[in-house]
């Protein structure tokens, strides 16, 4: 028996037989864990899938990883133990239908057992206490829009292990994940789960909880609020001061509201005195409370607003952040504790849920500045002999000539048709870099590249939501400085602009988290540093585990009197004398140089440049073939080279990293297959074109005047396109592309398998070493 025959006919009917898919919400199925990292050319790398998850009652108990009947039984032991501890299954299984044998990924225990456990007995081995509430909140299912929203295994693992919690009574929650990976889907889910059961603070189910949401941008609230749609209308409250102004109080009448802490934090009382609006609920008014983004203000306890969660501190509370623990926020873990969850960037871009990137580092010779006599003071006073560094450009000093020529530098790298976002010093250094796009662009359309800042209001937002519509190409580009830098959720943003120094790591963090989204067709998207903001890389904690930080140092206290300005990031006037502005002598502009090196993105979560990654990719290729006879035979047959090129892809060798590697060593119309020749063997590249001129007459020779015909359109599209052209899938789309249909293209060349072995015999020839 091969392993679906095993499968159909032995697992299959003990499964059934244990009570699986036949108890009442007992569920056996197939699951795509993930779907592999994004490769580049639409390819993704190896999905990881387990055979069987046993689920019951909502809860992913083991994992059962099939072999074939004459497979040993434990062969498929590690990956079954991988898939387990992924999911966050007890029992991992692995058997090849003759015998099973078990693993307690708890305990380490491991035994062979005569058969499946029913869903019941697993059920107790995994939960031995009872508790109530688990049990009520796992009789509701997910809520999946009919099958529309999928959850993904660490959604999954997030939103259990966070119900878990409460359902044992802790009463500070954080959930740590990546920004992209669907904090607000995780949120609505365990709200889901709390309202459908009707738990609340008094833990008896007699009414459904109140909820609140709480962030710090209205753009925020009103994502959840959009999100949280499945729930009855009449269930949820959006909180606005206009609304609280208008009626004279506070809604009370929902389930679930949404608001910013600015909102609560301002308000009138009877008196005319200040009096913040969320003292106008009792204190046990919310059963449950969701901090979004907790690591900016909520949780710190120099921040006014934790005012709010003390105030309602009878609440459960969890909190959202996309940052593991580290000096910058060592308050946030001290409030809520250690994460029940984490989920890095690194995983999710190895998992294939997030995209990879690749990062522009800009240096010019502008990059500071000292003061000479041919330039022009226009305002203020320069300080002669002191060097300006980036830190002080666009706060302390202005050169528009300096911003000029960045903006033509990377308007010149970027598709001009792709969403970009730039990120600029002040909301004015915003303004004059969406005008030097604006004036070199090559779009026709006046609102090409607006700016969004606090300043720029409800036409700003507007804007924003414009952009973010994925349907809609304008405005294209975005010029921005702080409002930007988290809460927009714009899948296609393909370019990220950093013309500003980025200070924190968890700030970085958020502004890469910007283009890490989903796209259709996106295979990367590139960020052009031109401050050095890459050194974030550097940092040890850049995407490590939450680790014990230093003591933070006292923070100063908020400036107090802030105005709302409708929940748009206040940016407080920098401290700075009076801005000098400069012009630069003519032609100084002309004169600036610039310089460029690109990183990528490895599997192991820290940037590799081209060069490191030639060592790396020397250091990998024994492991793939051994000798210069195995590369060419491996390549000289479609299945083969597919899994050579998957093995590169699964060591962090993509297309994007093998054409960066080719550029380097002139071999840019050269096959992959010179690239690896040379790194491994040192042999000199030849063009594809080459190659071809070299075999074209041996390799026609063997097949008769039509095939002859065919195998010479392939070759030319082999030279124009590249490797990929020779690949089994491309074969029909070749054929037709030739014949216009492939009943006329057996008609010319024959039946199928002619056709087939032909196509992928020449191969072998084309690869030979005969002709070099």
């Amino acid at each position: 028996m091969n392993e679906a025959e095993t499968r159909a006919e032995l697992i299959d009917p003990a499964l059934r037989a244990a009570g699986w898919g036949v108890v009442a919400d007992s569920r056996v199925r197939r699951e795509e864990i993930c779907p592999g990292r994004i490769e580049g050319a639409g390819r993704r790398g190896k999905a990881e899938i387990a055979d069987y998850v046993l689920t019951f009652h909502n809860h992913k108990l083991a994992v059962i990883e099939a072999k074939a009947r004459d497979k040993g039984d434990t062969d498929g032991l590690a990956q079954a133990k991988a898939y387990a501890e992924r999911l966050q299954a007890r029992f991992a299984f692995s058997t090849n239908g003759r015998r099973i044998y078990r693993a307690d990924m708890k305990t380490g225990v491991e035994t062979y057992v005569d058969s499946y456990p029913a869903p019941d007995e697993l059920w107790a081995a995994v939960f031995k206490t009872k508790n109530e509430w688990r049990d009520r909140f796992a009789a509701v299912p997910f809520e999946e829009r009919g099958g529309a929203w999928q959850t993904r295994y660490y959604q999954h693992n997030a939103i259990e292990n966070a119900l878990e919690a409460i359902a044992t009574g802790k009463q500070r929650i954080l959930l740590t994940l990546a920004t992209g990976t669907g904090k607000t889907a995780i949120a609505f889910q365990i709200a889901w789960a709390l309202f459908q059961s009707r738990w609340n603070l008094s833990r008896q189910p007699e009414r459904r909880p109140r909820i609140l949401f709480l962030a710090d941008r209205n753009i925020l609230a009103d994502q959840a609020y959009n999100a949280f749609s499945a729930f009855p209308e009449d269930a949820l409250a959006r909180i606005k001061p206009d609304e609280i102004r208008k009626k004279g109080r506070v809604p009370k009448n929902a389930s679930i509201f949404f608001t910013i802490f600015q909102t609560f934090m301002s308000g009138t009382g009877e008196d005319g005195q200040p009096s913040p609006n969320f003292g106008d609920y009792p204190k046990d008014f919310f059963d449950f409370i969701i901090i979004d983004e907790c690591h900016r203000g909520g949780a710190n306890d120099e921040s006014n607003w934790r005012d709010i969660l003390n105030y309602f501190s009878p609440a459960v509370q969890l909190g959202l952040t996309a940052t593991p623990k580290r000096r910058d926020n060592v308050d946030t873990y001290a409030y809520f504790g250690e994460p029940v969850y984490t989920y890095s960037l690194k995983d999710g871009i190895n998992d294939g849920f997030l995209t990879p990137f690749k990062v522009k580092q800009i240096a010019t010779t502008l990059d500071d500045y000292i003061f000479t006599p041919d330039d022009t003071v226009v305002e203020g006073a320069v300080e002669e002999g002191k060097r300006y560094t980036e830190s002080q450009f666009n706060r302390i000093i202005e050169i528009p000539e300096r911003e000029r020529y960045r903006v033509k530098l990377f308007m010149d790298q970027i598709d001009q048709r792709e969403k970009t976002l730039v990120f600029c010093a002040t909301q004015e250094h915003a303004r004059l870099v969406r005008d030097a796009i604006n004036q070199i662009k090559r779009s026709t359309d006046p609102s090409y590249c607006v700016r969004v800042t606090a300043e720029d209001g409800a036409l700003g937002d507007q804007w924003l939501r414009t952009f973010q519509d994925n349907e809609k190409t304008i405005p294209t580009i975005l010029t921005t400085s702080q409002k930007l830098s988290t809460g927009v959720d714009a899948r296609n943003v393909r370019n990220i602009v950093l013309m500003r120094p980025v200070g924190t790591m968890i700030e970085f963090k958020q502004i890469i988290g910007r283009g890490t989204r989903l796209f259709d067709g996106k295979d990367y998207f590139t960020i052009y540093d031109f401050v050095k903001a890459y050194e974030h890389f550097n940092d040890p904690e850049w995407d490590g585990e939450p680790i014990a930080p230093e003591a933070a140092p006292p923070r100063l206290p908020r400036t107090p009197g802030v105005e709302e300005r409708d929940g748009c990031e206040y940016e407080p006037p920098p401290e700075r004398p009076a801005r000098i502005k400069i012009r630069l002598a003519d032609g100084k502009e002309r004169t600036i140089q610039s310089m460029m090196a690109t990183s990528y993105w490895s599997p192991d979560g820290r940037p590799i440049s081209a060069n490191q990654m030639v060592e790396k990719l020397f250091g990998e290729l024994p492991r793939l073939f051994k000798d210069e006879d195995e590369l060419r035979r491996l390549w000289s047959e479609p299945d083969t080279r597919k899994a050579l090129l998957q093995g590169l892809a699964e060591r962090g060798f993509g297309g994007e990293q093998l054409a960066e590697i080719s550029k380097m060593i002139n071999a840019e119309q050269s096959d992959v297959f010179d690239v690896l020749a040379y790194i491994a063997f040192a042999l000199a590249p030849v063009s594809r074109a080459e190659r071809v001129s070299l075999r074209r007459a041996g390799i026609l020779a063997r097949y008769d005047a039509k095939l002859q015909a065919f195998l010479d359109f392939v070759l030319a599209q082999y030279v124009s396109q590249g490797v990929s052209e020779l690949d089994r899938e491309k074969l029909s789309a070749l054929l037709e592309l030739k014949y216009r249909s492939i009943p006329d293209a057996i008609e010319q060349l024959g039946d199928v398998p002619v056709i087939k072995s032909t196509f992928e015999g020449f191969q072998r020839y084309l690869y030979d070493q005969a002709g070099e």
